[in-house]
């Protein structure tokens, strides 16, 4: 039985909700075949968020983590490529921390790829009927933080890793200015991602890259 650890962040901003943490409270403990999803709140906090995460890794010992942060302005699901070694916030964390231009791990690598197989995530969403793509840049605020500082700290493991952002809810949007999805359909495509990587030891070989 493979226990896939997916990961939510508490609200930030101005927000009162975040979706990541609502969605992954729907699947908690939903069966895969093959596998079990658990969860883990995450604190939007610059250190913090990385040392709750291996905190639940270290008692949880999953196969896989998919760690989930929102993105206003998307459309889509979307599993990140790569996380960059930089810290460049431009609001202030949950405690108040704003940082220009440091790096997540001071003599870490330039930046660390994800170890999901993300193109065959994004298809499998898709087929759902869900809309999902792959995304090239996970921003350079806490999510991208968590994402690096995670890859980093299971780079010498078999522990696959990988960032996902999601949409805004409608209830964030009430003015329509921002696209949304609902709770429920994204609660479904991260319990979809999840059995994709159960199912995919490694990525689909398929086209999904940008042009600029």
């Amino acid at each position: 039985m493979k226990k896939i650890l997916i990961t939510g962040f508490e609200p930030f901003g101005n927000d009162k909700i975040n979706p990541a943490l609502e969605a992954v409270r729907l699947i908690a403990g939903r069966k895969l075949n093959g596998g079990e999803i658990s969860i883990c709140q995450v604190p939007v906090v610059r250190y913090k968020s990385i040392a709750v995460v291996k905190q639940a890794i270290e008692e949880q010992k999953p196969y896989a983590v998919i760690t989930v942060g929102q993105a206003s302005g998307r459309s889509a699901i979307t599993p990140e490529r790569i996380a960059i070694n930089v810290d460049d916030f431009r609001i202030p964390d949950n405690e108040g921390i704003q940082v220009i231009d440091e790096p997540v791990i001071e003599g870490g690598p330039d930046a660390y790829f994800t170890t999901l197989p993300i193109k065959a995530i994004v298809n499998a969403i898709q087929s759902k009927g869900i809309p999902a793509m792959l995304s090239n840049t996970a921003g350079t605020f806490v999510c991208n933080h968590l994402f690096y500082g995670i890859q980093h700290y299971l780079k010498d493991t078999n522990i696959r890793h990988g960032f996902v952002h999601i949409p805004l809810l409608p209830e964030q949007s009430v003015d329509g200015s921002q696209p949304t999805m609902k709770l429920e359909q994204i609660a479904e495509g991260l319990a979809i991602a999840a059995q994709a990587i159960i199912d995919n030891n490694e990525d689909i070989q398929e086209g999904a890259g940008t042009i600029c």
